[in-house]
């Protein structure tokens, strides 16, 4: 696929690196030419320095013959009219633009081939709102993922000693949950991936994914850890927009406080924010913090624009009592470094956004991935179409596919019920297929199984 990347910033160069491994023809556009000569010594890629909005730029990009364009610049209204020259002048095909601001996201009608012709709206603030509301909906979890319409969820948990499971063979599950039916996709131990198997032994301190529906989540992470109280006090560290988006998701089921340094925007989200208490000061300030009872507060979300700001009052709220502290970072090579600490979850915009875009790129009808494990695994679903003679995957069981190595097939949704994948499960046409990828590199692979043979009309 050939695909042109406007903006070399940390979206598009990760998107970048995650595609060129997977022979695709990418070109980054970007002004900042030291930044593309460090990108191409890293990718076989191509390279463009210009205004990722300006047709001529555009056209020595290769947007004459290009299946995609993806804007990711900094500027909204940039990547809006980069969509625009492409479709107007290019004919492309397939136009996806990251928009900020809630301004332009509150008027859908904005986003149509007759207004502004963009295919795929992709909002950071919005994925990473509902990512940090799943965490908050199951407390103790460090991912909580939806799949199918939010009937499958694939979840992620660290394993602690007192779980029922811990210290047994998975295997023994199934007698300890017999009414309740789940998959673990896949264990972490020390970093390291373990491919799961009846006689696999979970141990404390495993990171450990599994799915299953819904409605069985809470009680399948009580067989792995201690379950932890619901949550009731959420304190926010910035009143941006992704901190203010979480307070208006969260403050109609929780006592919710934000804190933000700058006059102005306090008053302004106060007059929008119904339950919300709003108070101007310094988040790493620590006797407002005490003021605030922050050794009594279940949630810390540090959510500002500035990763060293939300580090430290992160760690300060940790030291200071609260249950649990989540981080908003910026930069890869911070996300692992802060997790080994004193923060419990660094949520990476990066990743979240790099999901939501690979659901639109992957070959196949891929219909949700999301990237996992910074990058080096996913979580796909596909749908699987065709019949015995033009699928490789319909009409056989699950242990009759021939899966690349480290691939899960987790559960399956058929007519919105939830079958989890066992050895002897048959997969139908039209059924959505939810796996694991422990290695990413790996999912052309998945990507030509579910391909449908050219004789399927």
């Amino acid at each position: 696929m050939k695909i042109i990347i406007l903006g070399a910033g940390q979206v598009g160069s990760s998107l970048a690196a995650n595609l060129a491994s997977e022979a695709n023809d990418i070109t980054v556009v970007d002004t900042q030419e030291f930044v593309l000569r460090s990108l191409q010594d890293r990718l076989d890629i191509g390279t463009v320095c210009g205004l990722a909005s300006h047709p001529d730029v555009l056209r020595r990009a290769g947007a004459d013959d290009a299946d995609m364009v993806i804007a990711v610049t900094d500027s909204d209204e940039t990547n809006m009219v980069a969509c625009q020259v492409a479709y107007t002048i290019f004919h492309t095909p397939t136009k996806i633009a990251r928009v900020r601001s809630v301004d332009y996201l509150r008027y859908p009608q904005l986003f149509s081939q007759e207004a502004l012709p963009v295919d795929v709206l992709i909002s950071p603030e919005q994925l990473i709102t509902n990512y940090i509301q799943r965490l908050i909906e199951h407390p103790g979890a460090l991912q909580v993922l939806d799949f199918a319409d939010g009937l499958v969820q694939l979840v992620a948990v660290k394993a602690y000693y007192g779980g029922p499971l811990v210290g047994h063979q998975l295997k023994e599950l199934r007698e300890h949950m017999p009414r309740v039916d789940t998959r673990v996709a896949a264990i972490y131990r020390r970093g390291q991936a373990i491919i799961p198997e009846g006689h696999t032994v979970i141990e404390a301190d495993d990171e450990v994914f599994f799915i299953t529906a819904s409605k069985n989540t809470r009680a399948v992470m009580s067989e792995l850890r201690r379950l932890d109280k619901p949550y009731r006090r959420i304190i926010i560290a910035g009143g941006g927009n992704i901190g203010k988006s979480v307070a208006q998701q969260l403050e109609r089921d929780y006592q919710v406080k934000i804190i933000d340094h700058n006059p102005q925007r306090t008053r302004a989200i106060s007059q929008e924010l119904a339950r919300t208490m709003v108070l101007l000061g310094d988040a790493a300030d620590e006797d407002l913090l005490l003021e605030e009872n922050i050794e009594h507060t279940d949630v810390f979300c540090a959510l500002t624009n500035d990763d060293e700001a939300n580090i430290l009052s992160a760690m300060l709220a940790k030291r200071l009592g609260a249950r649990k502290v989540m981080a908003l970072i910026n930069r890869a090579a911070y996300v692992d470094l802060v997790e080994s600490g004193d923060i419990d979850i660094a949520i990476s915009p990066q990743q979240a956004t790099i999901g939501s875009l690979l659901t639109h790129i992957r070959r196949g009808d891929v219909v949700r991935v999301h990237s996992l494990r910074r990058g080096a695994a996913e979580a796909i679903e596909a749908v699987a179409h065709g019949d015995e003679t033009t699928s490789r995957v319909v009409g056989r069981t699950v242990g009759e596919l021939k899966l690349p190595p480290g691939t899960t097939i987790g559960a399956i949704v058929r007519n919105g019920e939830v079958i989890i994948a066992h050895h002897d499960t048959r997969i139908e046409s039209e059924d959505h297929v939810i796996l694991f990828l422990v290695d990413k590199r790996r999912v052309r692979e998945v990507e030509q199984l579910f391909q449908v043979g050219i004789t399927f009309l």
